[in-house]
Parts: C-alpha cells; sequence; structure tokens
C-alpha cells in the first residue's frame, strides 16, 4: 500500500470525526422577523419536534453580555497581567462580594445625587454623580421643566378610565371562594389600616362592597423607616388565580437588555 492511500484513509477519518463533532446550528432568517416587534430584547421561545414530539416552549439561552471572574480565579488558571487585552468601555453593576472571596475586587454602582425639585425637601430626582457636566445639566432641566408630570405620592396618582382599559383577576371557576376568618388587630394597627382604607377610598382606588365572595384580611408591616404598611393576605386567592403560560425575564436578561444603551431609567410607575 503506497503513502498516498494511507493519507486517503487517514483523511477520511478526520472527515468522519468532524463530521461527528459537528453541532446543527439553530438559525433565524429574516422571514422569522415577519409579526414580531424589532428590535427586541424578551426572552426567546421557540418549538422543537424531538422524537416525534412537539415541545412547545422552549427557552433559549442567549448568554451574557459580559463575564466576570475574580482576581483568584485568574491566579488559578495560571493567567498572566500580560495576557490580558485593555478594554476601555465602562462597566458599572452591582456584584455582592461572597463569602470566602473578601480578597476579590467589588464593582460598585455609580453613585447618586439628589436634586430638589422646589423647597419642598421630599420632592426630588436622583442623577448619577459621574455624569457629563453638560449632560447632566441637561438632564436635570428636563426633569424640572417636567416635574408636573410626576405623583410625589401614590394618592395623587389619577385612575384610568374603566372604557380604557379594565383588568380582570383570572379565576379558576371551578374553585369554591374562601373567606379568612376574622383576626383582632391592635388599636394601633386598627387606626393605621383605617386611615388607609379612606386614603385608598377617598383617590377612589377601592370602593366597598357587601358580601363579598372572597375575603381577606389586612396585615400591618413595619417598614425599614419605622413607618407601618397595609398589607392584604391574598395567598388564598393567589392559590386560586391561573398562572401565565409566558415565561418571566430573569435578572440577567434584564441586564443585558442594557448593553448598548448610555442611560437606564429607573423611575418607579405607581
Amino acid at each position: 500500500m503506497s503513502v498516498a492511500q494511507l493519507s486517503t484513509k487517514d483523511d477520511n477519518r478526520e472527515s468522519k470525526k468532524a463530521k461527528k463533532r459537528a453541532s446543527h446550528v439553530l438559525g433565524f432568517s429574516d422571514e422569522d422577523k415577519i409579526g414580531t416587534i424589532q428590535p427586541h430584547n424578551d426572552a426567546l421561545v421557540v418549538t422543537l419536534r424531538i422524537g416525534g414530539y412537539d415541545v412547545k416552549r422552549v427557552l433559549i439561552n442567549q448568554g451574557s453580555a459580559v463575564e466576570v471572574m475574580y482576581p483568584d480565579l485568574y491566579r488559578e488558571l495560571n493567567l498572566k497581567p500580560e495576557d490580558l487585552t485593555a478594554y476601555d468601555s465602562p462597566l458599572q453593576s452591582a456584584t455582592p462580594v461572597l463569602p470566602g472571596n473578601e480578597s476579590a475586587e467589588e464593582v460598585k454602582c455609580e453613585d447618586l445625587e439628589k436634586v430638589a425639585v422646589g423647597i419642598n425637601p421630599e420632592k426630588f430626582f436622583q442623577v448619577g454623580s459621574e455624569l457629563p457636566p453638560q449632560e447632566k445639566e441637561e438632564l436635570i432641566g428636563f426633569l424640572r421643566e417636567n416635574a408636573d408630570m410626576f405623583a410625589w405620592d401614590a394618592y395623587e396618582a389619577p385612575g384610568v378610565d374603566s372604557s380604557f382599559i379594565c383588568h380582570h383577576l383570572n379565576v379558576n371557576p371551578s374553585i369554591t371562594p374562601k373567606k379568612q376568618p376574622p383576626r383582632h388587630s391592635s388599636k394601633e394597627h386598627a387606626n393605621v389600616v383605617r386611615d388607609e382604607v379612606m386614603k385608598l377610598k377617598k383617590v377612589g382606588a377601592i370602593k366597598e362592597v357587601f358580601y363579598p365572595e372572597w375575603l381577606a384580611n389586612t396585615i400591618v408591616v413595619k417598614k425599614k423607616s419605622g413607618k407601618l404598611r397595609v398589607c392584604v393576605d391574598f395567598t388564598d386567592l393567589n392559590k386560586a388565580c391561573l398562572k401565565d403560560l409566558f415565561p418571566m425575564p430573569r435578572i440577567d436578561q434584564l441586564v443585558d437588555a442594557t448593553a448598548g444603551h448610555p442611560q437606564m431609567s429607573f423611575l418607579d410607575a405607581f
């Protein structure tokens, strides 16, 4: 057998091994984008046929935009500082230092700076302290010009006309409504609940009903500031509501969605 024949057989073996190692690529064309809102940062859910069966909801992991490696791990991999490549793009995120990694360098968020709107100290905005001066000045000016668009208290937020949109609870009709037994509250908690109910009735957020099918008790919880917050125990009602079928976004997907954007808003919406 000649050398050329041996070489040909070796090449065939290598090509067969390469075919075995090759993985199928899942790709999308422009036609697949028809009917979708672009650009999008939502979770990618596809339907796959596996073994003759349709798996309707398969969540695709799109990976992370940034991977952070602690210095201890970098040294254990026998990597040297000269192996690093310079990267001048800013990285701003919050990463807690886990026990045992106290020596790791923590990446901190940008500090926020309070900007007063008027003479009321409780009305203020918070903007990034490291913003360029001109950009910060334009942002503060824009917020102050539109200060009347913000509701500084939950009771100032206007209601939504029911003719525009109306939400309904997706309760399973086969479940029997439950009424929680009454709980005795202290005088202090009872006064807090009474004041909260009066405020909500005044702004039209709630209304009085008689003989309700579902009855849930109020719970008074103390916040970190020392103030008391009125909550409602909807445990039984939550169990009776049908769950949504779409996957909720994860924190890493929300963070990756900010990639490529110079600013991010943390404004709350009541």
